[in-house]
């Protein structure tokens, strides 16, 4: 049974473990991290970003309503220098909830 699978099974033990073990319970913690990362980093490079005029045009209300969104926390943008930018994904979110 390997380190892992003893951490996953959630079983509260004592564990003697070889510098070898030890190791290869190293890279298998590295080598999933490095998926889980690669994933995230796919993902936000699809992620599309709209401005402020297209935002407040997509989801039919004025700029200045956008600003309040900002301040309660309801939808905020990304900023980038003095940008404001708006992700794609939590425009969908608001439109699918009502």
């Amino acid at each position: 049974m390997s380190i892992t699978e003893i951490i996953d099974s959630g079983a509260n033990v004592t564990l003697q473990v070889t510098a070898a073990q030890l190791g290869e319970f190293a890279k298998d913690l590295i080598g999933k991290t490095r998926q889980e990362l690669a994933r995230e980093v796919e993902a936000s490079n699809s992620e599309i970003y709209y401005t402020r005029e297209q935002t407040a045009s997509l989801l039919n209300v004025n700029p200045s309503t956008l600003w309040n969104w900002d301040k309660k926390g309801f939808l905020q943008p990304v900023r980038v220098g003095g940008l404001c930018r708006y992700r794609k994904t939590d425009i969908q979110r608001i439109l699918t909830s009502k």
